[in-house]
């Protein structure tokens, strides 16, 4: 993930955000310039994640990918 480029959330501008499961667990991702969401650790999976809604570590916003900023 070095020298790699980040979205940024819309309202705060951080580029850390998580997904949730079914059960409520939570994974730390990022989300990157092509749209495609990447596990923070590299030993994780996204598997049984609803990759459709992400939420902001930084603040109370959450939506779709789609949303968010470039840099």
């Amino acid at each position: 993930m070095l020298n790699k480029r980040f979205l940024t959330c819309p309202q705060c501008g951080i580029n850390n955000f998580y997904v949730k499961d079914n059960q409520g667990n939570r994974l730390l991702v990022k989300v990157d310039s092509d749209f495609q969401i990447i596990p923070v650790n590299n030993n994780e999976t996204l598997d049984g994640f609803n990759l459709d809604e992400l939420f902001c570590l930084g603040c109370s916003w959450h939506g779709t990918k789609m949303k968010l900023k470039k840099f």
